[in-house]
């Protein structure tokens, strides 16, 4: 075995060819107060990542494996690691964040929970660090330096504009939310404990070296976070060491631990994670309380009575169970025969909500002249909108009036990231960064969303009038511009 400690499985580690005529790396030190020893901010003047579309950024930061291939062989299945050894690659990570990085962030407020954990796994537990208030630079030099702490920064990507960029075109591709933390652990020490997540994780190793033990699920695509004893969960499957510019995958469920080897000053490295209740049983239980309420309202069987004292009885009988199963098998059926909407709408609208703004735009604002009936239009930032059909939400005496939503992520606090569910006060704020229009309008919003343009007098709407009031009403909220 040689220095590069092997992953247990040779076929799924990919190794990057090297290119010996990589560009020269510009190296800037840090400012002298906060310079740990032998380290230096990079600066890289190329990088190896792709943003020209949400595909061709994660074609770029998996090659040289393939975009197919991952998804058939390893995505939900089993882990990969990916070496990289050219310095564009190496610098390009270094760049993303540092140790110095944090030491200059703690001059911004950074609080202990909020922001920053201070952990340490040692003698089979986890002792926490973490003390009230902010973290000081020189607090955090103590802790790793004196308790062999791991520092666990949350969401970086709100402080470091690459990190917006990366992730903003990830939500693009994923279509569901991405987070990110960084970990920053001294040599022969571990931060956390044997663990699985409920997420889809990629490590990106930014600094020094990382030691990874992973072992089989206990529960398979885990919907939740759980620890694992040393005891319960048997010898590790991969063990790998992870380099500067090295790339390692793992399915949620996957139980790992992680340290940094000796002679080595201090590992960084960055997770990007993914697909958070976002199944098919979340979206089975977003999507039936309106398919069943749909339902009620045309299957008179639905709507009749359950027997006498049914809800005093303890348990169910079996004469129930066979009754449900004919109703779900009758709704199937409906389904199949394309004669029940589906409508996903509360997962969309956390996820539209809660995502990144477009990567560097600031205050959005209509662009270009307001268009006419003569001229042809396209949609903006397809990506940053849904369109739900939903209850108007307006408080009637009437019946349940179904409406159109264009739910849009401009309006998003990139500073709120990740940081914890919308709070009740902003509620209307969140309502209003969209529009609402009639379910008539249903038809002609999937028009402009499947065309790459087109001409407003052929909108699928009645009138002139109606067809300006719409593309008008999107110019405005910045979602559409004249070609």
């Amino acid at each position: 075995m040689s220095d590069q400690r092997k992953n247990l499985n040779d076929a799924e580690t990919i190794k990057m060819p090297k290119k010996n005529k990589a560009k020269a790396v510009k190296r800037q030190s840090c400012d002298d107060e906060q310079l740990p020893p032998k380290q230096s901010r990079v600066e890289p003047t190329a990088s190896p990542l792709c943003f020209d579309s949400p595909l061709s950024l994660f074609e770029s930061l998996i090659q040289p494996m393939g975009v197919e291939q991952f998804f058939q062989e390893y995505w939900e299945k089993k882990p990969l690691h990916l070496q990289r050894s050219d310095s564009v690659t190496t610098a390009y990570h270094q760049s993303l964040f540092q140790l110095c990085d944090l030491q200059s962030l703690c001059s911004q407020g950074l609080e202990f929970y909020r922001d920053v954990n201070v952990v340490r796994y040692i003698n089979g537990k986890k002792k926490v660090f973490n003390k009230d208030g902010q973290l000081k630079s020189s607090v955090l030099k103590k802790f790793l330096a004196e308790n062999k702490a791991t520092i666990q920064f949350h969401q970086p990507q709100r402080f470091k504009d690459e990190l917006w960029k990366i992730q903003e075109k990830l939500e693009c591709f994923f279509g569901t939310l991405v987070g990110s933390n960084i970990y920053i652990t001294p040599q022969q020490s571990q931060g956390l404990p044997p663990h699985y997540d409920d997420v889809e994780v990629f490590v990106l190793q930014l600094e020094g070296e990382k030691r990874w033990l992973l072992y089989n699920p206990t529960v398979p695509l885990a919907g939740e976070y759980s620890l694992e004893s040393e005891e319960r969960i048997g010898s590790p499957t991969h063990d790998i060491i992870l380099k500067a510019g090295d790339v390692l995958y793992f399915p949620r469920g996957t139980i790992h631990q992680a340290s940094t080897p000796a002679g080595v000053d201090h590992s960084t490295h960055l997770t990007l994670s993914t697909y958070q209740r976002t199944s098919w049983g979340d979206l089975l239980l977003d999507i039936f309380p309106s398919m069943l309420y749909d339902s009620s309202r045309t299957d008179v069987s639905l709507r009749e009575g359950m027997p006498r004292r049914h809800l005093l009885v303890s348990g169910d009988s079996q004469d129930t169970s066979k009754h449900l199963a004919t109703c779900l098998r009758s709704l199937a059926d409906e389904m199949e025969r394309g004669n029940l909407d589906v409508r996903s709408t509360h997962m969309k609208r956390d996820f539209i909500m809660n995502r990144l703004p477009p990567y560097n735009q600031q205050e959005l604002v209509p662009s270009g002249r307001i268009p006419t009936l003569e001229d042809k239009v396209r949609l903006r930032f397809k990506d940053h909108m849904v369109v739900t059909v939903e209850s108007s939400q307006e408080r009637t005496d009437e019946a349940t009036e179904l409406v159109v939503f264009v739910l849009h992520s401009l309006k998003n606090q990139r500073t709120s990231h990740m940081m914890g569910g919308i709070s009740d006060e902003n509620e209307e704020q969140e309502i209003s960064a969209g529009l609402k229009f009639p379910l008539s309008h249903l038809p002609v919003l999937r028009q402009l969303q499947q065309a790459e343009q087109q001409a407003v007098a052929e909108l699928l709407l009645p009138t002139k009038e109606a067809k300006l009031s719409l593309v008008i009403a999107l110019w405005s909220e910045s979602l559409l511009v004249v070609v």
